[in-house]
């Protein structure tokens, strides 16, 4: 490929915007996806703010080079990982944010995080609901590309239910300003959802209108054990079945014993999988469905179970919950899953990793969002060890199929980035992937925007 594009880039951006450096790019390879295919950019561009977006996007237009828009390359999918020879355009520097008390809203830069956000609503007397568990430190573009969940989803939605607006580069670098602040909003398509969750694979998200709630009430939190996973999961098909709590919370033995190791917090070694729900139902209404959880989680077979008002007790309980990846990635190279099924079926997604874990010979830590049927099977190898990594990649695929035989998806918060794409066939089909494709095209005609990824 000509250096002429590269030239073109750092003559036409601020001093220090452009990094080429080998060793500072290699920084910005891949994301948290350890077994995606990366390559080495030729150039990653720390924008500082549109109009950098834009001049990156049209001499990459113009130049016909690939782009990877990137945040805070905490990704789990390999969908901000480097092409090879192309540019990473990091917005990790607009970091723009305001919060407007009397519409409700925030408006955010992609590079603000998701706790910085929450942070700056709570001091306001607001609340932003969607909260991965790596919410200290994933951006707000970065959630807002893979519509990212969280263990509050089972109540209060993903992160399209809060986005009101968006400004968004276009391959060519034109700018588009989609939805705003009001309610109601129904002038022409609704193409901010559009780009929602598209993982860059359309135009650059460079800002967003997001919707804030009022602060919720203390939390009261329930913790129940079981022998095994089947168990527990039977207990979730019956709590979702009458209410929906705030958080409805899985882990496995192998990922208690993972966290255990690395918060000595005392977990029992005798159970077989936990439980966490909170609910934050006010007054009475929240002690009544702490004991609809508690009498649905006995009737299933809890071997414990324990209640607290402390809200402070159950944000620690929490924290162990969000520990379980980095704690299960001390443990070896870790591909990690993000399938989900119907309500339903969530003991025999459980029952059926179980049976692939066994049958490839390969350790499967089970955490996930239970209540809303969302889960992240840690499929465990030893990277030095080949046969090993064979025995991982085909229960890594045995899991996939295995939620679309049961109606579920590939995909329900991670993306699709360039883990997953050997499975979406299958469950969007043809015509969807042909509507796909043309979507696209229209919006991308050459293809430069993170090609390989998403579909």
């Amino acid at each position: 490929m000509s250096a002429a594009w590269l030239e073109h880039l750092v003559r036409s951006l601020p001093e220090g915007t452009v990094v080429s450096d080998p060793d500072v790019v290699a920084g910005y390879r891949s994301d948290r996806a350890a077994t995606a295919a990366t390559g080495l950019p030729a150039a990653v561009v720390r924008a500082n703010g549109v109009a950098d977006v834009q001049t990156v996007m049209a001499i990459a237009h113009e130049h016909r080079v690939p782009v990877v828009p990137r945040g805070a390359g905490t990704g789990l999918a390999g969908g901000s990982s480097g092409i090879e020879g192309g540019i990473t355009l990091s917005t990790e520097r607009m970091r723009g944010l305001e919060i407007d008390v009397a519409a409700a809203v925030a408006e955010v830069g992609p590079g603000v995080l998701n706790g910085e956000l929450k942070a700056a609503a709570a001091a306001r007397g607001l609340w932003y609901p969607p909260d991965p568990s790596s919410f200290e430190i994933c951006s707000v573009g970065g959630n807002v590309a893979t519509n990212a969940g969280g263990a509050c989803c089972v109540k209060y939605g993903v992160t399209t239910d809060y986005v009101a607006g968006l400004v968004v580069v276009l391959a060519d670098g034109r700018v588009l300003r989609l939805g705003g602040r009001t309610v109601k909003d129904v002038a022409g398509y609704d193409l901010k959802r559009l780009f929602v969750g598209s993982e860059g694979t359309l135009g650059v998200i460079v800002g967003a209108t997001l919707r804030l709630r009022p602060r919720p009430a203390p939390a009261r939190t329930l913790v129940a054990a079981f022998a095994g996973t089947v168990a527990a999961g039977h207990a979730v098909t019956r709590i979702t079945g009458s209410l929906r709590p705030t958080t409805l919370e899985l882990m496995d033995r192998l990922a208690l014993d993972a966290v255990e190791a690395r918060l000595a917090m005392g977990l029992d070694p005798g159970w077989g999988a936990l439980l966490l729900a909170r609910s934050d139902a006010a007054g009475a209404a929240g002690a009544t469905e702490i004991d609809l959880m508690r009498v649905a989680c006995e009737s299933c077979g809890a071997t414990y179970v324990a209640t607290t008002d402390d809200e402070d007790e159950g944000e620690q309980l929490m924290a162990a919950r969000r520990m379980a990846i980095p704690a299960v990635e001390q443990l070896g190279t870790v591909m990690i899953e993000d399938v989900g099924v119907p309500l339903a079926a969530v003991a025999d997604l459980l029952a059926g990793i179980e049976e692939v874990s066994a049958h490839h010979d390969t350790p499967i830590a089970v955490i996930g969002h239970a209540g809303d049927g969302n889960f992240h099977p840690l499929v465990v190898f030893d990277p030095a060890d080949e046969a090993a990594r064979r025995r991982a990649s085909a229960a890594f695929g045995a899991v996939m199929e295995l939620a679309l035989r049961l109606g579920g998806t590939v995909t329900g918060e991670h993306g699709v980035g360039s883990l997953k794409l050997p499975w979406l066939r299958r469950q969007l089909g043809d015509d969807v992937l042909e509507l796909h494709r043309s979507i696209k095209a229209a919006l991308d005609p050459r293809g430069i925007l993170n090609p390989g990824r998403a579909f």
